[in-house]
């Protein structure tokens, strides 16, 4: 099926690979990412589960005959599933029937309840998580730099450039990735983020398990990690930024809270990474906190680009975050993870990709030039203390930067702009 104006997105040929060997694909992650364009270019046939028209009667066909809506030319999407949690186990059962590869697209913006589903889909239903839109997959990044071949070995032939300038940079981050908004220009682009936060604020956090919660609340735990983003922030922490701001909860609503904006994808932290360490060093196993586009956090703090500009710190820090968004984007291709890392002297790395193989490399993120050097120091120390006997010594370190050129530094530590990076 054709969709206009689709922008071709990375999780393209990760889809076409999973239809190639499981019998049916589940592709999560949160609304406006662009799961359904991007199932729509694969699949042949659709039911969309909240169509105004016949809604109604896809749900009355889940409650008596679900194989009805299974019904189509393959790959047959079914846009929403959890609306009708039984489907889940009806495609399950359709793959084990048929035992063809490529049958069915499943999207969903939201887990259902626990114990919605009879069966994990184990070797019937591949999963795939989507994010909004990386810088290379918006046209921003002219992808000059790519991660695959860095661990593939390849060496810079070239100083390469970014054309992305610090003020393109601050409107990135507060327009965020969602593709609506990328094909918007001006001020226009910003209001996407900021329609998100009131959908999740006054309708979709409570929507998720049909539990009523205040949208008060809300708006003032993400106000909470808005100010903790890229931090290590406790739950200790938020709960007491949430009482500076005149509103308690208590520890278990917090929690309920957090895990219900998780199941509509909205947060989504950075785990520790645990190496093989050469001296027995104390290890940080908190997560680092993100949402799972940056315009998240600028939308609820209502920062623009300007007020960015006037404000380094949190520039930087949101920055961080949406360098941490396309690197999982981009690690997702090569198979891999990203993690944080941090001991108990303080000796971190922002980011460690980790690919499934066994290969790594350990990233920092500095908004301009000025700390370029102190950062590939603490590269190359935390690559020392790794037991690479164990581990494996880093396919590469490097300082990932808002800045203009990419090359290789003389210590070997490559230097790397957002601009120029791809997967």
């Amino acid at each position: 099926m054709r969709v206009n104006d689709y922008f071709p997105r990375i999780s393209d040929a990760l889809l076409a690979d999973k239809l190639r060997h499981s019998g049916a694909v589940l592709i999560t992650g949160p609304k406006w990412c662009g799961k359904t364009s991007t199932a729509l270019v694969a699949s042949k046939s659709v039911v969309y589960m909240q169509d105004p028209d016949k809604g109604q009667s896809y749900m009355m066909a889940a409650d008596t005959k679900p194989s009805l809506l299974l019904e189509g030319s393959v790959p047959h999407l079914i846009d929403e599933w959890q609306m009708a949690p039984v489907l889940w186990d009806a495609v399950r059962f359709a793959v084990d029937q048929r035992r063809e590869f490529g049958q069915f697209i499943l999207t969903g913006s939201a887990v259902p309840t626990d114990g919605a589903t009879m069966h994990t889909g184990t070797g019937r239903i591949a999963r795939l998580a989507m994010r909004t839109m990386s810088l290379f997959e918006s046209g921003e990044s002219n992808g000059s730099v790519s991660l695959r071949s860095l661990f593939d070995g390849t060496k810079y032939p070239v100083m390469e450039a970014s054309q992305l300038t610090v003020e393109q940079i601050a409107f990135a981050i507060c327009r965020g990735g969602w593709p609506a908004s990328v094909k918007m220009k001006g001020s226009e682009a910003l209001e996407m983020s900021r329609d998100y936060v009131d959908a999740i604020i006054h309708q979709d956090v409570s929507r998720v398990d049909g539990v009523e919660r205040n949208p008060k609340r809300v708006q003032l735990l993400l106000r909470s990690l808005a100010r903790n983003v890229a931090t290590m922030a406790t739950n200790v922490t938020l709960l007491k930024d949430m009482e500076g701001d005149g509103k308690s909860m208590s520890a278990p609503t917090l929690e309920a809270y957090l895990n219900a904006l998780r199941r509509i994808f909205v947060v989504e932290d950075q785990p520790a990474w645990s190496p093989s360490m050469r001296s027995k060093t104390a290890l940080r196993t908190a997560s680092k906190r993100h949402f799972v586009d940056p315009s998240i956090a600028t939308a609820i703090l209502r920062a623009t680009p300007k007020s960015l500009l006037e404000d380094f710190n949190t520039f930087g820090l949101l920055f961080e975050s949406m360098c941490t968004r396309d690197m999982r984007i981009y690690s997702q291709a090569n198979d891999g993870e990203v993690y944080h890392f941090r001991d108990k002297n303080g000796l971190e790395a922002d980011m460690i990709i980790a690919l499934n193989d066994g290969r790594w490399a350990a990233v920092e993120v500095k908004l301009g030039n000025k700390q370029i050097d102190e950062a590939a120091c603490h590269l190359q120390e935390l690559a020392r203390k790794v037991n690479d006997e164990k581990m494996g010594s880093p396919s590469f370190l490097m300082v990932l930067t808002g800045g203009e050129y990419a090359y290789q530094r003389k210590d070997g530590v490559l230097v790397v702009p957002i601009g120029c990076l791809k997967d």
